[in-house]
């Protein structure tokens, strides 16, 4: 379940991505410091910036947490909860923008799989992220958390 969540993540960066390519028109020279996507006309090699000078690109995500059984107040179960949701809405804004690392290894014995392991990690630093809504019921506390990013962020 969570890694196919992974994948949904990374699908819909990508194709949010293009279609923010396309609503901006005719993308700037291409920079390695650029947030940017593969694009697969002619050649495949290629790429194009999906950040512009004039266009910033909001990221937005939604956190959840839920808190641990043994609080002793609901007060301490609301701070907990929302702590662990914006945790995880900090590490969805790092997988959008720096991408995910997935590591796989397979054991096979006699023709088949005895063990198969993936690991995957992210390393980021998020700043500027805004808190959006928060909301919080049944114990389930829900971040959405937003995050714009503009060329200038990015060195040359």
């Amino acid at each position: 379940m969570k890694y196919s969540l992974v994948l949904i993540t990374l699908l819909s960066v990508t194709s949010f991505a293009l279609d923010q390519q396309t609503k901006m028109g005719e993308p700037a020279c291409p920079n390695e410091y650029a947030l940017s996507v593969p694009v697969p006309p002619s050649n495949p090699v290629e790429q194009q910036d999906v950040l512009t000078v004039q266009q910033p690109l909001l990221i937005s995500v939604v956190g959840q947490g839920v808190a641990p059984v043994n609080t002793t107040s609901p007060a301490q179960a609301y701070a907990l909860a929302k702590r662990a949701a914006i945790a995880d809405a900090y590490r969805l804004i790092a997988e959008k923008v720096k991408g995910v690392r997935i590591d796989g290894k397979d054991l096979i014995k006699n023709m088949m799989v005895q063990r198969s392991t993936v690991k995957t990690s992210v390393s980021a630093m998020v700043k500027n992220a805004n808190v959006v809504e928060t909301t919080f019921k049944e114990g389930l506390c829900e971040v959405e958390m937003e995050i714009t990013l503009k060329r200038s962020q990015f060195p040359q």
